[in-house]
């Protein structure tokens, strides 16, 4: 199978990626500064994430589609608001999850961002269940850049007047150009941000303003690091298949509205699960020392029994040590529980710790 470049592949090249294979896409990991400064620079100031391999998703339908899609994800959309986003999960009847995702009403229909190495068959899901009654556009004519920093309302702003006006999760059409552009406050950081959708052919010059403004290229590298700081998941690490929004730590994003009256996929054991608790749950978890746990690494607690596994574990620069997240029994999941991580044979300790490792800071009402 070819792999695919986004629109800003030259750009990477230009500015010396090192580039690996991503969800069938080649992206930039790092560039020469390397990760760590790339994350430390987007915590200080602002940096630009190429995240075109994602889906966009347009799904064009009046009130009939809030109904349809109410029966599929666990949201009240029928109050969500023009412009508005939520975070939910595409689930199957078990209640594992498909893909997670952003679900953003747009005034005539809803625009859903997917995980790069999903959206193929999330399409394909969503048609099906859906019946085929929608105009779906899984639109590849598009870029998706997104800006994260502290300093990125002020460099987004001076080129697009109006967007520090934007509030978390919300969004809207925007020129650049002469062009329609969908920018929407939100991200993958912790930080202040936005994310923003335009024509593959404007995105190169776009993303050139944003470095002129005093933004940096950030890899995939940083990405990763900044988003386990900020206790994020990581669709085929922290979310699967096999694993439940509930078991994910993830109850928030249900709407107990919903719960209340049932009728979406995967009620039932998001319900009882809910009701009952859960046999293994996602935890933060703080290595004593300087050791990294990485995926997969065994979770032992202090009788020397198996009780979980690691999904991410990394260096966090901003807390200046190693964190890492994983599933654990829930016996074993209150904070301080010392635990135990066998590294390359040797059993490390630990300790289960609450989330986020790196507070957030999301803009929650618009900047006056």
């Amino acid at each position: 199978m070819e792999i695919k470049k986004t629109s800003l592949y030259q750009l990477h090249q230009s500015n010396n990626a090192k580039f690996v294979e991503f969800a069938g896409y080649k992206m930039p990991i790092q560039y020469p500064e390397g990760i760590v400064e790339e994350h430390k620079f987007t915590r200080s100031h602002s940096g630009i994430f190429d995240v075109s391999h994602m889906g966009q998703l347009f799904i064009y339908g009046q009130d009939s589609l809030v109904e349809d899609l109410e029966k599929i994800f666990p949201l009240d959309l029928k109050n969500l608001k023009i412009n508005h986003s939520k975070y939910s999960f595409l689930m199957n009847d078990a209640a594992g999850i498909h893909d997670d995702l952003i679900l953003t009403k747009i005034e005539n229909g809803f625009l859903i961002i997917l995980n790069a190495a999903c959206k193929e068959s999330d399409y394909k899901i969503l048609n099906k269940l859906l019946h085929n009654k929608y105009k779906m556009v899984l639109d590849e004519k598009r870029s998706l850049i997104a800006i994260q920093g502290p300093k990125s309302s002020e460099i987004l702003n001076n080129l697009i007047k109006g967007v520090n006006k934007l509030s978390f999760m919300s969004g809207n059409w925007f020129s650049f150009q002469n062009q329609k552009i969908y920018i929407t406050r939100s991200g993958y950081t912790g930080e202040d941000g936005f994310e923003i959708s335009l024509l593959n052919e404007d995105a190169e010059k776009f993303t050139k303003k944003l470095i002129e403004q005093g933004a940096k290229l950030i890899g995939l590298g940083a990405r990763d690091t900044l988003r386990l700081e900020a206790g994020l998941c990581l669709y085929g690490h922290e979310l699967d298949k096999d694993k439940t929004p509930v078991e994910a730590n993830l109850k928030w994003a249900i709407s107990k509205e919903r719960v209340s009256k049932g009728n979406f996929i995967g009620f039932s054991k998001i319900s009882k699960q809910l009701a009952d608790g859960v046999k293994k749950i996602r935890v933060g978890i703080k290595p004593e020392g300087r050791v990294i746990a990485r995926e997969k690494t065994k979770i032992f607690n202090q009788s020397d029994v198996l009780i979980g596994e690691i999904t991410s574990g990394t260096f966090g620069p901003s807390v200046n040590g190693p964190v890492a997240m994983g599933y654990v029994e829930n016996d074993f999941s209150k904070k301080n529980t010392k635990i135990f991580l066998e590294v390359r044979g040797k059993k490390h300790p630990a300790n289960i710790c609450g989330l986020p490792f790196y507070k957030k800071s999301y803009v929650k009402g618009a900047n006056k």
